[in-house]
């Protein structure tokens, strides 16, 4: 339907007329002492009948008429407000910035796992997609460009210390899948050495890697108390993809983390 068409039909469910719109658009502008919350018979009646786009203040009039939400509205007019936080990560500022943390529309629901499945290990590296036994809809669209269940991602388990302290146990990593080569640029810091997933026979891990010949190795972080690993390679390693993104504690927890950093310290 075009939008004045979709206009003109909320009023109707409504159940109320143009002159109604009127003269409760006039006690709204009254009450917030600026005129251009104010609608005219005539004005409405154009706007039901053209492709006229009004005013901010018109919407929100008519959304307060309507009992429509004003994210609604301006879905009519091709604005989604839940698109803001996806385009702003696309748009990379060359100055830090704090992200407002920005609920446009509290009913609009997403996919987020709210259930673990209790028969899961968290000591080892795992695909979360593995670790969840429910996912539900939540209506938190600030997270909503995650798409969780259709990306791969990763945890790091809590005695997997291969990375650390550059990528602590406990944490989630995002996994690129369409990058499945190891590079072979190790990148001018740690910070620029790709990370990759891998799936083991019989487990998963974290690392850098590099490929020799028909061997794969896991390489551990220098400060790391883990050793290199090998691996033939394809038939004992797979690469699930490139890390792409983590989220990782800084604060909290460090006692255990450091209790369990010393004991595999002591084992090794």
């Amino acid at each position: 339907m075009r939008p004045a068409e979709r206009l003109r039909e909320l009023r109707l469910r409504s159940g109320i007329t143009t002159r109604e719109v009127e003269e409760q658009s006039q006690h709204i502008a009254e009450t917030e002492r600026n005129p251009e919350f104010y609608i005219s018979n005539a004005w409405l009646t154009k706007l039901e009948n053209t492709d006229s786009v009004p005013s901010i203040y018109k919407l929100v009039s008519l959304s307060t008429i309507y009992h429509v939400r004003f994210s609604e509205l301006l879905s009519i007019f091709g604005v989604d407000l839940g698109r803001i936080q996806e385009r702003q990560l696309e748009i990379t500022p060359q100055q830090t910035y704090l992200m407002p943390l920005e609920i446009n529309d509290p009913e609009r629901q997403i996919s987020f796992p709210v259930r673990l499945n209790p028969e899961g290990d968290l000591n080892g590296t795992n695909l979360l997609s593995r670790m969840v036994e429910q996912w539900g809809d939540l209506p938190f669209s600030v997270i909503q460009h995650l798409h969780l269940q259709n990306n791969n991602y990763g945890f790091i388990g809590l005695q997997d210390f291969t990375l650390y302290p550059l990528l602590r146990p406990g944490s989630f990593v995002q996994i690129d899948p369409r990058t499945r080569k190891v590079q072979v640029s190790r990148g001018r810091t740690e910070f620029d050495r790709p990370i990759y997933f891998l799936e083991l026979r019989n487990s998963y891990a974290c690392g850098w890697c590099e490929v020799q010949g028909n061997e794969l190795a896991l390489l551990p972080h220098p400060l790391s108390p883990c050793t290199v690993r090998r691996f033939a390679f394809p038939g004992e390693a797979e690469i699930v993809g490139r890390v792409t993104g983590i989220a990782m504690r800084l604060l909290g927890d460090q006692g255990d983390t450091q209790l369990a950093f010393a004991k595999l310290q002591r084992r090794l």
